[in-house]
């Protein structure tokens, strides 16, 4: 059985190139956002499944949501592996600058349009809770994570 969130209608791809600095704006807005949501996030977030997500957030709830990037058209079309984030989430989100062509993302899937200076959930995915063993996999590695990025940024300042 196919998830209705990976599909996504066709059209063609604009010659536009993913832009670095547009997706670290939106990812510094996103960041910003789920803060004052209460989620507590991270960029770059390695999954099992050999893969790195974008943003993860975990809220006091446990929930878990995955946010994947894209600066433009071009970057949407090329990137064939966030599917694989979907078994690794509560929920999962698409963040985009707000002249992104949000038409083509995937109607099942959430969206945030951000910038650098915020941003804003325009449209809630249908939650897909996890299982039990699975979120608390999920929770000790954020945790992990999390606990070995703060050892390295505190070694670097003494």
């Amino acid at each position: 059985m196919s998830d209705p969130r990976i599909s996504a209608p066709d059209e063609a791809v604009d010659e536009a190139v993913a832009n670095p600095l547009i997706a670290a704006g939106i990812a510094r807005g996103v960041m910003r956002l789920f803060a004052d949501l209460g989620y507590a996030a991270l960029q770059e977030f390695p999954l099992r499944v050999k893969r790195r997500a974008d943003i993860v957030g975990l809220n006091d709830a446990g929930e878990i949501v995955i946010v994947e990037i894209k600066s433009c058209r071009a970057d949407f079309r090329a990137d064939r592996k966030w599917p694989d984030y979907l078994d690794f989430c509560d929920r999962f989100y698409f963040a985009v600058a707000p002249d992104f062509p949000s038409e083509i993302l995937p109607g099942a899937c959430g969206l945030i349009v951000a910038d650098r200076h915020g941003g804003a959930v325009l449209r809630e995915p249908a939650a897909t809770p996890l299982n039990g063993n699975r979120r608390r996999a999920q929770i000790l590695q954020i945790a992990l994570t999390a606990s070995q990025r703060l050892a390295r940024v505190s070694d670097m300042s003494n």
